[in-house]
């Protein structure tokens, strides 16, 4: 299906990458820029991959881009022992940081991605960090508290369904098309049928059922809120007035936990950011990175 912004953003090509990380096969994709580019590295969310922010990529050519497969989602591997916390993920973050070399450059997480970043990047920090669509509390707590309550009972189901047929359940189409439709906020035909076939490629694209479950529960039981407070970088919180996940007063109130925090409004979309609106996304975190220079 043509990508809907062909002709605004140039699409760029990654290089993959494989090596070990915190006992987990990572797979992780580099965009080059100019020699003297600045790296900026990105944390995708629950359940994609890195193609979820690909557009990302596109919208900010002067940089160098790494996009890593979190553990358990995409090509990467679980951890040999299981996944137990959102710390299993956050010191796979610093691990992947320090394999990288990438200890001081800036890091994006998007969505389940801002908590990884949040819990891993606590502590003393002058680089700055961009937090896109942050999971600011709970997920049944939010405005659609009773479909992630349903959805709570999907993943219930499907844990403890035979491995099969637990699996077949998890990754059933209908169940991601109609995610896809409530998240999805534009009215733009084009790009809503865009937004539904990158989610039916990749959003059932992980290592194992189990892993799956586990990260269900972590990503609905941990939130930047839990460490905000501990987060010394500059940080810019890009939100959506229309996002299903965290409504705009939360997001407003956790502004005030971080110690040195600026706050995007993007208006009209929801928790689609990555997809609806990267274009002004790219503006927005370049503006923040001129005023926070190495």
């Amino acid at each position: 299906m043509p990508n809907p912004y062909r002709g605004q953003l140039v699409s760029r090509v990654g290089t993959e990458h494989i090596f070990e990380v915190d006992s987990t096969t990572t797979h992780w994709w580099e965009f080059p820029s100019s020699a003297r580019a600045r790296t900026l590295v990105f944390v995708h969310g629950f359940r994609g991959d890195h193609h979820g922010l690909q557009l990302f990529a596109d919208a900010l050519p002067e940089y160098r881009i790494l996009i890593p497969d979190i553990p358990a989602f995409g090509k990467s591997s679980t951890w040999p022992t299981g996944l137990s916390s959102i710390d299993d993920y956050g010191r796979w973050l610093r691990a992947f940081l320090a394999a990288t070399h990438s200890a001081n450059n800036v890091v994006l997480g998007h969505s389940f991605g801002s908590v990884v970043v949040a819990n891993a990047l606590r502590g003393a920090r002058k680089t700055p960090i961009v937090l896109v669509n942050p999971i600011s509390q709970r997920a049944l707590t939010g405005p659609k508290r009773i479909a992630a309550a349903l959805a709570a009972l999907w993943y219930a189901v499907g844990r403890v369904l035979p491995e099969r047929l637990g699996s077949a359940w998890l990754g059933n189409p209908l169940f991601v098309r109609v995610m896809s439709e409530m998240l999805t906020k534009s009215r733009n035909p084009a790009l809503r049928l865009w937004i539904h076939d990158q989610h039916a490629r990749y959003f059932s694209s992980y290592s194992d059922r189990d892993s799956l479950v586990a990260a269900f529960t972590v990503s609905t039981t941990s939130t930047v809120a839990d460490y905000a407070a501990q987060v010394h970088a500059p940080v810019l919180l890009i939100v959506a007035d229309r996002d299903d996940i965290t409504p705009l007063d939360a997001q407003r109130a956790i502004r005030q936990d971080f110690l040195d925090a600026e706050l995007r409004v993007l208006e009209g979309v929801g928790h689609l950011v990555h997809y609806e609106n990267p274009i002004e996304t790219a503006a927005a975190i370049r503006e923040f990175l001129a005023r926070h220079s190495e």
